[in-house]
């Protein structure tokens, strides 16, 4: 089915089996674009620092620049797409994805490839927010969750493949390659997206109001409790994951050996639990409420970041322990994303475009920061690397389990 930008929204229980199948492959690719812009050039790490002439830790540092920018840009979309509809800027953000991966295959020196990177986040960020703000727009928290459960089997997959086949592209090309594939993905999701992505967003329940009003929002956002507690423990979810990731290349290649190709199956492993627990909680949530699996999630997250810290101080089980305590608590991310995402979304029917931008630009700033911090204090080991995994998963679950935060200033 062709749609316009201003095509009619859609409901679920409208859509036939075909077009719903079709809309969960969209948003699955649509929220898998982050997941793809980092793990596919993570076995390309040595190789960009040799090419480039710059030292690791700054080609480590395009993660978190990646990072920070699309926390900025979701911003910027959410307005957009209270005011525009789902649309229209999801499409802006693909093409200027698009553009932003050829810039980085044709880079040639550190600080622009920092540059594409920070362009190509901006992007990119264009998804993420629009997916969630259509699962908010068609399905209520219990739904939700487990649409965001689906979408994971999708998204998870991203963290398998990517690693694997830029590991293999390697083998046929430099690392421009895997930015070329990259800027083809996005290609293809555009053409997807223009062509068969439904408009959930009608034009009667569109804000019309001034950037001063969505202003407004987001501090009437920042003053909600609840938000801010879910937004901050996402942010910790996503630190967890995102120091494993900007630590991995150095701890599996350059620290243990792994060569890049068998660097995508390790890396892989840890997906596929992570893509097993988002649907596991798919039969959670009948019995379960969200709320409760989240409580459970995050003990276990935090015993398992606890458990790791112990290992890498004491050196107590090897690499082995390291390897299976992370499993361990990139498995719980698989339950935690998609519970803490429907739970913030919840109460925001009118603004889910703006309260999903803020979701995640709070959850990408503090990835970005645990990624940050992983780079900054590398130092040939993986302490680095596991010391941010246990902070952001004591943190989470401190917040997971404080009923009020401190309120927020006015």
């Amino acid at each position: 089915m062709e749609m316009t930008t201003t095509a009619p929204s859609i409901l679920p229980v409208a859509m036939t089996r075909q077009q719903l199948a079709r809309l969960v492959l969209i948003l699955g690719a649509l929220t898998a674009f982050s997941s793809m812009s980092i793990d596919m050039y993570l076995p390309a790490f040595p190789q960009i620092a040799k090419d480039l002439g710059v030292p690791l830790g700054t080609v480590q540092l395009s993660i978190s620049t990646f990072l920070f920018g699309s926390a900025g840009g979701q911003l910027f979309y959410g307005p957009l797409a209270d005011r525009w509809g789902r649309r229209t800027p999801l499409l802006l953000g693909l093409a200027l994805y698009i553009l932003s991966a050829a810039g980085c295959a044709l880079v040639h020196t550190g600080s622009g490839l920092l540059l594409w990177r920070v362009v190509m986040a901006l992007g990119g960020g264009a998804g993420m927010v629009i997916t969630r703000a259509v699962v908010r727009d068609l399905y209520d928290t219990a739904e939700a969750a487990k649409m965001f459960s689906l979408l994971m089997l999708i998204m998870g997959a991203a963290p398998i493949l990517a690693p694997i086949a830029g590991g293999q592209l390697l083998l046929i090309s430099s690392w421009r390659g895997i930015f070329v594939f990259l800027g083809v993905f996005g290609l293809v999701s555009f053409i997807a997206a223009a062509l068969y992505l439904p408009e959930s967003l009608p034009a009667e329940r569109r804000i019309q109001h001034s950037f001063a009003k969505m202003a407004a929002t987001y501090r009437q956002l920042l003053r909600n409790r609840r938000f801010i507690r879910y937004s901050i423990a996402l942010g910790c979810v996503s630190g967890v994951n995102f120091a494993y990731i900007t630590g991995a290349p150095i701890v599996f290649i350059e620290l243990h050996g792994i060569s890049p190709q068998h660097f995508g199956l390790f890396f892989g492993a840890n997906a596929c639990g992570l893509i097993g627990a988002s649907q596991v909680n798919r039969r959670l949530l009948r019995r379960f409420t969200a709320q409760q699996i989240l409580n459970m999630a995050f003990s276990i997250n935090a015993a398992a970041a606890l458990l790791l810290g112990f290992a890498g101080i004491t050196g107590f089980g090897g690499f082995p322990a390291e390897i299976v305590l992370i499993f361990v608590s990139i498995c719980m991310t698989g339950l935690l994303y998609p519970n803490v995402i429907a739970l913030a979304m919840t109460p925001f029917e009118k603004e889910a475009g703006s309260a999903s931008a803020l979701l995640g630009t709070i959850q990408y700033t503090l990835g970005a920061t645990a990624g940050a911090l992983v780079g900054v204090f590398q130092n040939g080991t993986a302490v680095s690397m596991i010391g941010t995994m246990v902070v952001c998963g004591v943190v989470g679950w401190w917040v997971s389990t404080t009923r009020d935060l401190p309120a927020c200033p006015s």
